[in-house]
């Protein structure tokens, strides 16, 4: 199932848009600076930007040292990993979570920066290369009902269409829901965190046929600990899902 705005609707934000970037000068997601090309960094930020690449981690993504990577052998897995086994396949993030990268992160997530979807969505794009062949739906880590009301908007959601529009891949916004209310994960530790998310998510109803047999890659802006990924990829496998992978637009470094 594709996620689509109907074509008037669709042709009317597009000429909105040209209008705008006619009018208004373009600005860096990041510093604000103005730029060239709309919704991206200046050539600044984007130097300071701790993206991630190779080598890294098999599963969660983590970048390595080359001095680690070498003695990881062909199948670099790190220590946290090992330790503990995440109930996903794959995670991969586009940048390190660090002080630039917060305040991007942060102004699009609470300070209704929403127009920064589209580059943000080219960045996940990027992150997610090595999943997207595989991926038959899309879909984003929900909000509860209540705090989707207050934000008036999931973040995640917009980034996996945004995604889905840079990829053609099918996205599922509504395919998992958040069943109770938890408090944010925020300066709590690994063990909180799981505690916080236990059984708080799982498949919509009506949504099975989109699971059962079939690879997931979910969306979220941040991976930390991956205690609440862990329990959307529970649910998703608790129906049948063939895999489930992770791609978000920055992650935490392990302790």
């Amino acid at each position: 199932m594709r996620t689509v705005l109907a074509p008037r609707t669709a042709w009317l934000r597009r000429a909105g848009a040209a209008v705008l970037d006619a009018v208004l000068p373009q600005r860096c997601l990041s510093c604000g600076a103005e730029i060239v090309a709309p919704g991206a960094l200046c050539s600044a930020c984007w130097a300071r930007m701790a993206f991630i690449g190779p080598p890294q981690c098999r599963r969660c993504g983590l970048p390595f040292d080359h001095a680690a990577a070498e003695g990881a052998g062909d199948d670099p897995v790190c220590a946290n990993c090992l330790a503990f086994p995440p109930l996903w396949d794959r995670a991969r993030a586009a940048f390190l979570y660090d002080d630039l990268s917060r305040k991007l992160v942060l102004a699009f997530k609470h300070g209704d920066q929403t127009h920064a979807a589209p580059a943000l969505g080219r960045l996940l794009q990027r992150a997610a290369l090595p999943f997207l062949a595989e991926a038959d739906v899309i879909a984003p880590v929900p909000l509860h009902r209540w705090r989707l009301l207050r934000r008036r908007y999931n973040q995640a959601a917009l980034l996996a269409l945004a995604l889905g529009r840079e990829t053609g891949r099918p996205v599922a916004p509504d395919l998992l829901l958040r069943r109770r209310s938890t408090p944010s994960q925020g300066g709590q530790d690994r063990q909180a965190r799981r505690r916080n998310v236990a059984g708080a998510f799982a498949v919509r109803p009506g949504r099975e046929g989109l699971v059962e047999g079939r690879r997931v890659l979910l969306v979220d802006d941040v991976l930390t600990t991956g205690a609440t990924i862990d329990e959307c990829a529970r649910a998703l496998r608790r129906k049948g899902a063939a895999g489930v992978d992770v791609v978000t637009l920055a992650r935490v470094p392990p302790p």
